[in-house]
């Protein structure tokens, strides 16, 4: 019978590579454009110093196939998509990158190779290894909290993607559980700390996913109020320099008042102070001409009595 921790382990490996091929769509958008628009580069040049240190751990380990395979291929994806990078990178990002590349992803993955081969031995080689992969692999997961910390400030999940928590939390999973059955704690405690990580977010993400969307509805619902509001103004002012004697104004209550109702007072704050003083003019223009006819009518009723 096979061990259970193979199957486990393919299918850690399935996930990891899905993982590792979701920037694909990101960089057939930058060869389609030739520009790498405001898209992040350390992030390729981290993963691929922790996948190359990852399958070096692997040929250390004896019984690590499984993870020399992941990471293998995870490295192979990262430096294309920093070969990429580097072709459509404005002159000035394109030499700082080309820097970083030499000095993380060559000179000090080289040295760590190189001391681990020939300064250490046996079991002191596999612990310095693995914990060098360990601390890696924990900072780039503490990476999300920036993420997270967004989330909550903002109400919004528009900057943390569901597909990106939801293989956050199944891959720390699924690598935690094979760490337990081959009894790696160099895998299972970076691992664990991402199957946290990605929980806490799929939990943020359930808690925020609605609130985008109502703070969008609250804005239409005030906006189309002020449209209302300042179309019914104009419409009035469109009305009144066509008064002539003897043609009745439209009742008050015809226009919105600012002080009719808690609702239209609401409505009003989303106006300008421009506006919301235009508004105000109005009603007491045509308060002033209603009260100006009345008397005038006064006036005409005066005269045709005292006329017969």
């Amino acid at each position: 019978m096979a061990d259970p921790s193979f199957f486990v382990g393919i299918i850690g490996n399935i996930i990891s590579i899905l993982v590792f091929t979701s920037p694909i769509a990101t960089f057939r958008r930058v060869v389609r454009n030739k520009s790498t628009e405001e898209f992040r580069w350390l992030p390729y040049v981290t993963t691929l110093l922790c996948t190359s240190l990852w399958a070096f751990y692997g040929l250390l380990k004896p019984g690590g196939l499984l993870i020399i395979t992941v990471n293998a291929a995870g490295a192979a994806l990262q430096a294309t998509y920093v070969a990429l990078y580097l072709a459509y990178a404005p002159r000035d990002t394109k030499v700082k990158m080309a820097k970083v590349v030499v000095g993380v992803n060559i000179c000090f993955f080289a040295a760590v190779v190189v001391v681990g081969l020939v300064a250490l031995h046996g079991a002191v080689r596999l612990f310095a290894v693995g914990v060098l992969c360990s601390a890696l692999t924990i900072a780039m997961y503490a990476a999300p909290m920036v993420a997270m910390r967004t989330v909550v400030k903002t109400r919004s999940v528009e900057y943390m993607p569901f597909s990106l928590s939801f293989f956050l939390f199944l891959n720390g999973g699924i690598w935690s559980v094979y760490s337990l059955l081959v009894k790696d704690y160099f895998i299972g405690i970076p691992n664990a700390m991402g199957f946290v990580m990605g929980t806490a977010q799929l939990a943020l993400y359930m808690a925020y996913r609605n609130k985008k969307k109502l703070v969008a509805l609250k804005e239409e619902d005030e906006e189309k109020g002020a449209v209302h509001l300042m179309g019914q103004v104009e419409l009035g002012q469109a009305k009144v320099p066509s008064l002539k004697k003897g043609l009745s104004l439209p009742m008050p209550s015809s226009l919105p008042s600012p002080l009719h109702g808690f609702g239209n007072l609401i409505k009003a704050l989303s106006a300008t102070p421009l506006e919301l003083h235009s508004v105000l003019s109005q009603h007491e223009r045509v308060g002033a001409k209603e009260e100006h006819h009345d008397d005038d009518d006064d006036d005409d009723d005066e005269h045709a009595y005292s006329s017969k």
